[in-house]
Protein backbone atom coordinates (compact mmCIF):
# COMPACT_ATOMS: atom_id res chain seq x y z
CA UNK A 1 0.00 0.00 0.00
CA UNK A 2 2.67 2.31 0.71
CA UNK A 3 4.31 1.67 -2.69
CA UNK A 4 1.13 2.20 -4.36
CA UNK A 5 0.38 5.51 -2.46
CA UNK A 6 4.08 6.77 -3.49
CA UNK A 7 3.67 6.14 -7.35
CA UNK A 8 0.11 7.17 -7.62
CA UNK A 9 1.46 10.65 -6.37
CA UNK A 10 4.54 10.58 -8.32
CA UNK A 11 2.47 9.98 -11.29
CA UNK A 12 0.34 12.98 -10.15
CA UNK A 13 3.11 15.38 -9.91
CA UNK A 14 4.31 14.62 -13.73
CA UNK A 15 1.15 14.84 -14.89
CA UNK A 16 -0.11 11.11 -16.05
CA UNK A 17 -3.50 9.75 -15.83
CA UNK A 18 -2.57 6.85 -13.87
CA UNK A 19 -0.32 5.30 -11.36
CA UNK A 20 3.15 4.65 -12.22
CA UNK A 21 3.36 1.21 -10.61
CA UNK A 22 7.04 -1.03 -9.71
CA UNK A 23 7.29 -3.99 -8.28
CA UNK A 24 8.56 -4.37 -4.37
CA UNK A 25 12.17 -6.85 -4.02
CA UNK A 26 13.33 -8.54 -0.31
CA UNK A 27 16.58 -8.80 0.08
CA UNK A 28 17.35 -10.94 3.41
CA UNK A 29 20.82 -10.29 4.67
CA UNK A 30 21.99 -12.47 7.06
CA UNK A 31 25.08 -10.70 9.17
CA UNK A 32 22.28 -7.56 9.54
CA UNK A 33 18.93 -9.47 10.13
CA UNK A 34 17.24 -7.77 8.34
CA UNK A 35 15.70 -7.06 4.85
CA UNK A 36 15.94 -5.11 2.68
CA UNK A 37 13.15 -3.73 0.49
CA UNK A 38 14.10 -2.43 -3.12
CA UNK A 39 11.56 -0.55 -5.37
CA UNK A 40 11.97 -2.17 -8.78
CA UNK A 41 11.14 1.08 -10.94
CA UNK A 42 13.70 3.37 -8.56
CA UNK A 43 16.02 0.74 -7.90
CA UNK A 44 16.65 1.92 -4.73
CA UNK A 45 16.27 0.60 -0.95
CA UNK A 46 13.34 2.02 0.20
CA UNK A 47 12.67 0.35 3.82
CA UNK A 48 15.03 -1.84 5.95
CA UNK A 49 13.15 -4.36 8.33
CA UNK A 50 14.15 -6.07 10.85
CA UNK A 51 13.96 -10.05 11.58
CA UNK A 52 15.09 -13.26 13.05
CA UNK A 53 18.54 -13.84 13.33
CA UNK A 54 20.39 -14.45 10.28
CA UNK A 55 17.45 -14.72 7.16
CA UNK A 56 18.86 -16.56 4.55
CA UNK A 57 15.85 -18.53 2.34
CA UNK A 58 12.80 -16.10 1.78
CA UNK A 59 9.97 -16.53 -0.36
CA UNK A 60 6.40 -15.61 -1.11
CA UNK A 61 3.11 -17.02 -0.33
CA UNK A 62 1.03 -18.05 -3.48
CA UNK A 63 -1.39 -15.19 -3.27
CA UNK A 64 1.57 -12.49 -2.40
CA UNK A 65 0.12 -11.55 1.08
CA UNK A 66 2.91 -13.17 3.13
CA UNK A 67 6.67 -13.51 2.83
CA UNK A 68 8.41 -16.49 4.74
CA UNK A 69 11.82 -16.09 6.34
CA UNK A 70 14.07 -18.81 7.01
CA UNK A 71 15.83 -17.10 10.67
CA UNK A 72 18.32 -20.03 10.55
CA UNK A 73 20.15 -19.22 14.32
CA UNK A 74 16.62 -18.72 15.28
CA UNK A 75 15.60 -22.16 14.09
CA UNK A 76 12.51 -21.17 13.00
CA UNK A 77 10.45 -19.70 10.49
CA UNK A 78 8.98 -16.33 10.26
CA UNK A 79 5.69 -14.77 8.59
CA UNK A 80 5.95 -11.05 7.39
CA UNK A 81 2.50 -9.48 6.76
CA UNK A 82 3.43 -7.82 3.32
CA UNK A 83 0.96 -4.71 3.27
CA UNK A 84 2.38 -4.03 7.29
CA UNK A 85 5.83 -5.17 6.95
CA UNK A 86 5.71 -6.87 10.46
CA UNK A 87 6.69 -10.20 11.91
CA UNK A 88 3.09 -11.43 12.37
CA UNK A 89 3.63 -15.22 13.26
CA UNK A 90 6.62 -18.01 13.41
CA UNK A 91 6.20 -21.38 12.46
CA UNK A 92 7.77 -24.86 13.93
CA UNK A 93 11.07 -25.56 11.40
CA UNK A 94 13.49 -27.83 13.16
CA UNK A 95 17.22 -27.00 13.42
CA UNK A 96 19.23 -24.31 11.50
CA UNK A 97 16.13 -23.60 8.29
CA UNK A 98 18.26 -22.97 5.37
CA UNK A 99 15.98 -22.92 2.75
CA UNK A 100 12.51 -23.91 1.51
CA UNK A 101 9.67 -24.83 -0.70
CA UNK A 102 5.92 -24.11 -0.80
CA UNK A 103 3.70 -26.91 -2.71
CA UNK A 104 1.24 -25.39 -4.85
CA UNK A 105 -1.53 -25.88 -2.55
CA UNK A 106 0.05 -22.86 -0.41
CA UNK A 107 -0.40 -24.73 2.49
CA UNK A 108 2.39 -27.18 2.88
CA UNK A 109 6.05 -25.54 3.54
CA UNK A 110 9.50 -27.95 2.83
CA UNK A 111 11.88 -26.94 5.44
CA UNK A 112 15.72 -28.15 4.94
CA UNK A 113 17.34 -28.46 8.30
CA UNK A 114 20.78 -28.24 8.08
CA UNK A 115 21.91 -29.52 11.60
CA UNK A 116 19.54 -32.56 11.76
CA UNK A 117 19.90 -33.63 8.10
CA UNK A 118 16.30 -34.09 7.61
CA UNK A 119 13.15 -32.24 5.62
CA UNK A 120 10.42 -30.46 8.05
CA UNK A 121 7.06 -30.38 6.38
CA UNK A 122 4.73 -27.82 7.60
CA UNK A 123 1.30 -27.00 7.20
CA UNK A 124 1.41 -23.17 7.21
CA UNK A 125 -2.25 -22.64 8.07
CA UNK A 126 -2.67 -24.92 11.06
CA UNK A 127 1.18 -25.21 12.27
CA UNK A 128 1.27 -28.77 12.49
CA UNK A 129 4.34 -30.93 11.50
CA UNK A 130 3.12 -32.94 9.56
CA UNK A 131 6.21 -35.20 8.67
CA UNK A 132 9.97 -35.14 9.18
CA UNK A 133 12.46 -36.76 6.44
CA UNK A 134 15.64 -38.35 7.06
CA UNK A 135 17.71 -37.11 4.41
CA UNK A 136 21.61 -36.62 3.36
CA UNK A 137 24.31 -34.74 5.56
CA UNK A 138 23.95 -31.01 5.23
CA UNK A 139 20.74 -30.81 3.80
CA UNK A 140 20.19 -27.43 2.07
CA UNK A 141 18.08 -26.73 -1.51
CA UNK A 142 14.60 -27.41 -1.77
CA UNK A 143 12.41 -26.73 -5.08
CA UNK A 144 8.78 -28.22 -5.10
CA UNK A 145 7.79 -29.03 -8.85
CA UNK A 146 4.70 -27.27 -10.46
CA UNK A 147 2.52 -29.89 -10.92
CA UNK A 148 3.25 -30.68 -6.74
CA UNK A 149 4.35 -34.17 -7.21
CA UNK A 150 7.83 -34.02 -6.09
CA UNK A 151 9.64 -32.19 -3.36
CA UNK A 152 13.41 -31.86 -4.10
CA UNK A 153 16.12 -31.49 -1.08
CA UNK A 154 20.00 -31.25 -1.95
CA UNK A 155 22.02 -32.81 1.23
CA UNK A 156 25.89 -30.91 0.42
CA UNK A 157 27.64 -33.08 2.21
CA UNK A 158 26.20 -36.48 0.65
CA UNK A 159 26.03 -34.84 -2.83
CA UNK A 160 22.95 -36.24 -3.57
CA UNK A 161 19.10 -34.49 -4.36
CA UNK A 162 16.48 -36.48 -2.81
CA UNK A 163 13.31 -37.17 -4.98
CA UNK A 164 10.39 -36.89 -2.02
CA UNK A 165 6.98 -38.20 -3.30
CA UNK A 166 4.67 -35.45 -1.98
CA UNK A 167 1.56 -37.52 -0.97
CA UNK A 168 3.45 -40.15 1.18
CA UNK A 169 6.59 -38.10 2.11
CA UNK A 170 8.43 -40.82 1.29
CA UNK A 171 11.99 -40.37 -0.58
CA UNK A 172 11.58 -42.24 -3.61
CA UNK A 173 14.92 -41.84 -5.48
CA UNK A 174 18.13 -40.53 -4.08
CA UNK A 175 20.85 -39.18 -7.54
CA UNK A 176 24.54 -38.78 -7.07
CA UNK A 177 25.61 -35.46 -8.09
CA UNK A 178 28.64 -33.12 -8.22
CA UNK A 179 30.26 -32.44 -4.88
CA UNK A 180 28.01 -29.60 -2.59
CA UNK A 181 24.63 -29.38 -4.58
CA UNK A 182 23.03 -26.03 -3.71
CA UNK A 183 19.99 -25.25 -5.67
CA UNK A 184 17.20 -27.00 -8.06
CA UNK A 185 14.66 -24.97 -10.27
CA UNK A 186 12.28 -26.49 -12.39
CA UNK A 187 11.08 -25.34 -15.85
CA UNK A 188 7.79 -23.72 -15.67
CA UNK A 189 5.97 -27.13 -17.59
CA UNK A 190 8.08 -29.25 -14.74
CA UNK A 191 9.70 -31.25 -17.34
CA UNK A 192 13.20 -30.96 -16.73
CA UNK A 193 14.71 -29.85 -13.50
CA UNK A 194 18.16 -27.87 -13.07
CA UNK A 195 20.70 -28.56 -10.24
CA UNK A 196 23.57 -26.45 -9.19
CA UNK A 197 26.76 -28.30 -7.24
CA UNK A 198 28.96 -25.76 -5.48
CA UNK A 199 32.56 -27.48 -5.53
CA UNK A 200 31.78 -29.72 -8.18
CA UNK A 201 31.83 -26.24 -10.13
CA UNK A 202 28.88 -27.88 -12.82
CA UNK A 203 24.76 -27.97 -13.08
CA UNK A 204 23.08 -31.18 -13.71
CA UNK A 205 19.98 -31.63 -16.07
CA UNK A 206 17.56 -33.92 -15.44
CA UNK A 207 14.20 -35.66 -17.24
CA UNK A 208 11.57 -35.52 -14.13
CA UNK A 209 9.98 -38.26 -15.90
CA UNK A 210 12.40 -40.32 -15.51
CA UNK A 211 14.18 -38.58 -13.24
CA UNK A 212 17.62 -39.32 -15.19
CA UNK A 213 20.45 -36.59 -15.78
CA UNK A 214 20.27 -35.21 -19.51
CA UNK A 215 23.08 -32.85 -19.40
CA UNK A 216 26.28 -31.74 -17.23
CA UNK A 217 27.14 -28.52 -17.46
CA UNK A 218 30.53 -27.02 -16.27
CA UNK A 219 31.83 -23.29 -16.78
CA UNK A 220 35.18 -21.88 -17.40
CA UNK A 221 35.77 -17.98 -16.89
CA UNK A 222 38.87 -16.69 -18.79
CA UNK A 223 40.98 -14.98 -15.84
CA UNK A 224 39.24 -17.06 -13.13
CA UNK A 225 40.62 -19.96 -11.02
CA UNK A 226 38.95 -22.63 -11.29
CA UNK A 227 38.36 -23.70 -7.76
CA UNK A 228 36.15 -20.03 -7.41
CA UNK A 229 33.52 -21.03 -9.97
CA UNK A 230 30.94 -22.56 -7.97
CA UNK A 231 27.52 -22.54 -8.98
CA UNK A 232 24.89 -21.67 -6.58
CA UNK A 233 21.21 -20.01 -7.43
CA UNK A 234 19.60 -20.46 -10.93
CA UNK A 235 17.04 -18.64 -12.42
CA UNK A 236 15.11 -19.45 -15.77
CA UNK A 237 12.93 -17.14 -18.04
CA UNK A 238 9.49 -18.42 -18.47
CA UNK A 239 9.82 -18.65 -22.66
CA UNK A 240 12.62 -21.20 -22.25
CA UNK A 241 15.27 -19.62 -23.45
CA UNK A 242 17.85 -18.35 -20.50
CA UNK A 243 19.03 -20.18 -17.12
CA UNK A 244 21.14 -17.84 -15.37
CA UNK A 245 23.45 -19.32 -12.75
CA UNK A 246 25.41 -17.61 -10.01
CA UNK A 247 28.71 -18.51 -9.87
CA UNK A 248 30.08 -17.38 -5.97
CA UNK A 249 33.01 -16.47 -5.29
CA UNK A 250 34.12 -16.13 -9.42
CA UNK A 251 31.57 -12.77 -9.32
CA UNK A 252 30.14 -13.76 -12.48
CA UNK A 253 26.96 -14.77 -13.75
CA UNK A 254 26.81 -17.51 -16.50
CA UNK A 255 24.10 -17.17 -18.80
CA UNK A 256 22.99 -19.95 -20.82
CA UNK A 257 21.02 -21.29 -23.55
CA UNK A 258 18.49 -22.93 -21.82
CA UNK A 259 17.40 -25.27 -25.15
CA UNK A 260 20.81 -25.95 -26.14
CA UNK A 261 22.52 -25.68 -22.97
CA UNK A 262 25.66 -23.88 -24.03
CA UNK A 263 27.31 -20.86 -21.99
CA UNK A 264 26.72 -17.73 -23.92
CA UNK A 265 28.66 -15.78 -21.69
CA UNK A 266 29.75 -14.38 -18.33
CA UNK A 267 28.74 -11.12 -16.25
CA UNK A 268 30.41 -9.57 -13.82
CA UNK A 269 28.24 -8.89 -10.82
CA UNK A 270 29.55 -8.10 -6.93
CA UNK A 271 31.52 -9.99 -4.97
CA UNK A 272 30.18 -13.56 -3.92
CA UNK A 273 26.81 -13.58 -5.54
CA UNK A 274 24.39 -16.17 -4.45
CA UNK A 275 20.72 -15.89 -5.21
CA UNK A 276 18.96 -14.51 -8.28
CA UNK A 277 15.39 -13.07 -9.36
CA UNK A 278 13.67 -11.84 -12.22
CA UNK A 279 10.86 -8.96 -12.08
CA UNK A 280 7.88 -9.64 -12.87
CA UNK A 281 8.21 -8.56 -17.03
CA UNK A 282 11.73 -10.45 -16.66
CA UNK A 283 13.21 -7.47 -18.19
CA UNK A 284 15.66 -7.41 -15.14
CA UNK A 285 17.28 -10.01 -12.85
CA UNK A 286 18.45 -9.08 -9.41
CA UNK A 287 21.54 -11.00 -8.15
CA UNK A 288 22.59 -10.93 -4.22
CA UNK A 289 26.39 -10.25 -3.83
CA UNK A 290 26.84 -11.69 -0.20
CA UNK A 291 30.60 -10.40 0.39
CA UNK A 292 30.37 -6.99 -1.59
CA UNK A 293 27.02 -6.25 0.15
CA UNK A 294 25.26 -4.82 -2.79
CA UNK A 295 22.13 -6.23 -5.23
CA UNK A 296 23.56 -6.08 -9.01
CA UNK A 297 20.84 -5.13 -11.67
CA UNK A 298 21.34 -6.86 -15.09
CA UNK A 299 19.29 -5.54 -18.34
CA UNK A 300 17.93 -9.29 -19.42
CA UNK A 301 17.75 -8.14 -23.38
CA UNK A 302 20.89 -5.85 -23.01
CA UNK A 303 23.01 -8.96 -21.18
CA UNK A 304 24.85 -6.28 -18.94
CA UNK A 305 24.68 -4.83 -15.21
CA UNK A 306 23.41 -1.62 -15.13
CA UNK A 307 23.04 -0.81 -11.08
CA UNK A 308 24.73 -1.65 -8.07
CA UNK A 309 22.40 -1.26 -5.12
CA UNK A 310 24.11 -1.11 -1.60
CA UNK A 311 22.09 -3.27 0.72
CA UNK A 312 22.89 -4.96 4.02
CA UNK A 313 25.67 -7.10 5.13
CA UNK A 314 25.84 -10.26 3.63
CA UNK A 315 22.88 -10.19 1.38
CA UNK A 316 21.48 -13.93 0.58
CA UNK A 317 18.15 -14.33 -0.54
CA UNK A 318 16.16 -12.32 -2.88
CA UNK A 319 12.18 -12.44 -4.10
CA UNK A 320 10.32 -10.04 -6.02
CA UNK A 321 6.86 -9.35 -5.37
CA UNK A 322 4.95 -8.82 -8.96
CA UNK A 323 1.55 -7.56 -7.37
CA UNK A 324 3.19 -4.62 -5.18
Amino acid sequence: MKSLFKHVAVAAMIGLSGPVMASLAYVSNERDNTLSVIDTKTMEVVDTIPVGARPRGILLSKDYTKLYICASDDDTVQVLDLATRTIVDTLPSGEDPEQFALHPNNRHLYIANEDDAIVTVVDVKTKEVLAQIEVGIEPEGMAISPDGRWAVNTSETTSMLHWINTETFEIEKNVVVGQRPRHVEFTRDGKIAWASAEIGGTVHIFDVDTIEEIKLINFAIRGVPQDRVQPVGIQLTSDGKYAFVALGPSNHVAVVDAQTYEVLDYLLVGARVWQLALDPDEKFLYTTNGVSGDVSVIDVEQMKVIKSIKVGRFPWGVVIDPTS
